[in-house]
């Protein structure tokens, strides 16, 4: 059995949901058509008792539990083995409902697990109601075109008449589950899984096996075979969760890999204390705006800022402080300028501000009003007097000037800034 990952859709936990919808009817379908079909015959009709039909509920649940993880499909288990079985042995009506039965069961149990209880309602109608179609579609073709019950020994002849009832529950199987699949806004076409389909046709050949024994051999046979599958099963599903479990340990380690990577990455081109990119990532990118500036013919904008009288902070109040003032500043910058501007930490307390497709005119007037910003700030959790001013030389972008030679224009106005007074804004 494939069965899609019991997941909802984030903020979506209505009971009403369409996949709960579709389910609900497929499981009333389900039991119109097992009652129909056990209208004349009735239940238990081939002489099996109800032990037999509670031997086959009890190895239906247990071939359900011997499965394991799947990435696209919640849950891939040998439950064919039982299906399989139990048609060749009780017949189609009988092996429907008490597979039904089976699957109807089982889900239950993952609400210990956490599980809401909306999806494990889901899972427990659509499992049921599709299985039991499953195995009556598939177990009344066979008996349509021949097919024995209970099987005889196999050769040719069975053999092929077993492939029909055999590829009839995958047909049916199929069709159900992309449906479901297309209900969850997922891809129908992840139900072709070539993994999940080799685990239901050799699950079926093991059912096939069980049920030619059950019918043709002794009681002691029959529980050997019974029990070297039932063995199979387990190691198998061992070794899956074995694999499930190294492969999340490789995802979580990639990821955890991933992080550090990017960390790294960050680190190297963005500043620590103020989170702003650093004088490495800021030079890099004034060259590649520069050219683009002057290949596109765009205008653009350079500041580099410096607070002012920064050394008597560090000298009056301590580096904290310093440090402080530093990533409240580089706040106040970022927040005043657009996503598209660049604000980066160039070094000490000079702070670098790109402005592309901006006019010298308007990148003064944005510098002017963060010149204010901090100067207007509340500095007063720090001292009652304290205040923090910043001044700022701007350069233009202008054709056939290298971004050193920008940058030098801009600095030069900086250091005019400083020596007029500082907390003030200079272009040329």
């Amino acid at each position: 059995m494939r069965e899609p990952p019991p997941t909802t859709p984030a903020g979506d936990d209505r009971l009403w949901r369409p996949d709960f919808v579709y389910s609900a009817l497929l499981l009333a379908m389900a039991v119109v058509a097992v009652t129909v079909a056990a209208a004349d015959p009735g239940l238990l009709a081939r002489g099996h008792g109800i032990g037999t039909a509670g031997f086959f509920i009890v190895f239906g649940l247990f071939t359900i539990a011997a499965g394991f993880p799947h990435p696209v499909f919640g849950h891939v288990s040998f439950d064919r083995v039982a299906q399989v079985m139990s048609v060749l042995v009780l017949g189609p009506v009988d092996a429907a409902w008490v597979n039904g039965l089976a699957s109807l069961m089982y889900p239950w149990q993952r609400l210990r697990l956490g599980v809401s209880l909306r999806l494990v309602v889901t899972a427990s109608l659509h499992n049921a109601g599709l299985m039991t179609l499953v195995i009556l579609g598939g177990g009344l073709m066979y008996e349509y075109v021949g097919g024995a019950i209970p099987i005889p020994v196999l050769d040719s002849v069975s053999g092929m008449l077993v492939l029909v009832l055999v590829f009839s529950m995958q047909l049916i199987n199929d069709v159900g589950m992309m449906f479901m699949l297309y209900l969850r806004n997922m891809d129908p076409r992840l139900v072709f899984n070539g993994f999940t389909m080799v685990v239901e046709y050799v699950s079926a050949a093991a059912g096939i096996l069980l049920a030619s024994a059950f019918a043709s051999e002794s009681l002691p046979y029959f529980v050997l075979l019974l029990a070297v599958l039932v063995a199979g099963m387990l190691v198998i599903m061992r070794y899956a969760l074995m694999r499930v479990s190294l492969e999340k340990l490789v995802d979580d380690r990639t990821e955890e890999l991933r992080i550090q990577a990017e960390e790294f990455e960050r680190q190297a081109t963005h500043d620590k204390l103020t989170g702003l990119p650093n004088r490495r990532h800021a030079d890099s990118y004034l060259q590649q705006q520069v050219d683009f500036a002057q290949r596109r013919k765009r205008g653009g904008a350079l500041a580099l800022a410096d607070v002012d009288h920064f050394k008597r902070i560090n000298d009056g109040y301590s580096h904290a402080i310093g440090d402080q003032v530093l990533a409240r500043v580089a706040r106040i910058l970022r927040e005043g300028c657009r996503n598209t501007d660049l604000v980066a930490r160039y070094g000490g307390e000079e702070f670098m501000l790109y402005f592309p497709d901006t006019g010298v005119d308007r990148a003064m007037q944005v510098c002017s009003e963060l010149r204010r910003a901090v100067q207007g700030a509340d500095w007063s959790d720090i001292a009652p007097d304290f205040a923090v001013t910043i001044s700022f030389g701007l350069a233009e972008i202008r054709n056939h000037v290298h971004s050193r030679t920008i940058l030098d224009e801009a600095d030069t106005r900086l250091y005019r800034a400083k020596r007029e007074g500082r907390n003030r804004v200079i272009a040329a």
